[in-house]
């Protein structure tokens, strides 16, 4: 199954519960969103069977789904945010509506057999570590939750049993049709205009925004001072590698293509001005010193049908596969005993 396609169906995974950790350098990138890839509402939540039915929120075909996986459910669906009092009673009928479609898919999902599960679940709590630069951050975020990894780790058992029975069941039989992916180009051009871009190499120098005037003196002088060698005929790669603070050392300090709203004001104004080839002076933000190299440059260009196909047939399918999970949760639910006792 494909990436998008776990996005969407995503019950709860590692990826998606939680919270990804920013990287220091890579958080002066604004992410924008793709064209033509906007993502669905929250996936809902699996709610962990228990014995205990005292407390319940509600209870799908005996199994009990508690006021702690309600918790949890809001507090992926909220993503930080708060809501006034007068919309908490929809959030609460939202996210119990997501644990009640989680459980029974579950329920219909327990029966098959999944090969390799015990490999898969270890595969998706190390993708969910890595995203963490420490162990420490990685514990609070679920901690957050209030799970620990014997939580994490059930949850994400019943993730991708959730998962494969979706995949074998309901994705293998979605298609999508060239004529499909051709109408939804030809009827949305707006979302496949591709503005001026550039292809950047940088060098940073950080600076942590608690910083003394004397440390930031001190970033500033070394940052003058590989310019100055840069200038002289150094390698700028090499020096990239050898001083870059940012992450994007590892490949000389290239940042790959970006368009414009990326990148915070400063260093986005600067690159843009450079002709390609040309090494910028010192240029400060917030996360510190920068020297920029522009590479190359991209004029304004509607994106050709061939290289926007794989991403329309993605997102159309993707559209396919939500329709028919929600059809398949609305048959389930005439025939299942849901009680529910939500104040």
């Amino acid at each position: 199954m494909s990436t998008m396609h776990k996005k969407y169906l995503s019950t709860l995974s590692v990826r998606g519960f939680v919270i990804t950790a920013i990287v220091a350098c890579g958080a002066f990138v604004q992410a924008a969103e793709p064209e033509a890839k906007k993502e669905p509402a929250p996936a809902p939540l699996a709610a962990a069977p228990t014995p205990d039915l005292q407390g319940a929120v509600a209870k799908v075909n005996g199994v009990a789904i508690l006021p702690l996986e309600l918790r949890r459910a809001k507090k992926v669906m909220l993503r930080g945010q708060t809501v006034p009092a007068e919309q908490q009673a929809e959030v609460d009928k939202q996210a119990l509506n997501q644990l009640l479609a989680a459980e029974l898919l579950y329920q219909a999902a327990s029966k098959m057999e999944v090969k390799d599960l015990d490999k898969q679940i270890e595969a998706k709590l190390a993708q969910g570590r890595a995203r963490f630069a420490k162990e420490e951050d990685f514990v609070k975020a679920i901690k957050d939750l209030e799970m620990d990894e014997k939580d994490l780790r059930e949850y994400t058992r019943r993730d991708l049993i959730i998962s494969k029975f979706v995949e074998s069941t309901i994705v293998s039989k979605i298609k999508v049709t060239e004529e499909d992916v051709r109408a939804f180009y030809t009827q949305n051009p707006d979302k496949f205009t591709r503005s001026e871009s550039v292809k950047a190499s940088h060098i940073l120098i950080g600076v942590d925004e608690k910083a003394t005037p004397e440390e930031k003196k001190k970033a500033a002088e070394k940052a003058g001072k590989l310019r100055k060698e840069l200038a002289g005929g150094a390698d700028f790669a090499a020096l990239a590698k050898a001083n870059s603070t940012c992450p994007s050392s590892q490949q000389g300090g290239d940042l790959g293509f970006f368009g414009k709203g990326q990148m915070v004001p400063a260093f986005e104004t600067t690159a843009f001005a450079l002709k390609p080839g040309e090494i910028s002076d010192v240029v400060e933000t917030q996360f510190g010193y920068h020297i920029i190299k522009l590479t190359e440059k991209k004029a304004a260009e509607t994106v050709p049908f061939k290289e926007a196909q794989p991403r329309i047939e993605e997102f159309l399918k993707g559209q396919k596969v939500n329709e028919a999970v929600a059809e398949y949760i609305a048959e389930a639910k005439k025939t299942a005993k849901i009680e529910m006792f939500l104040k």
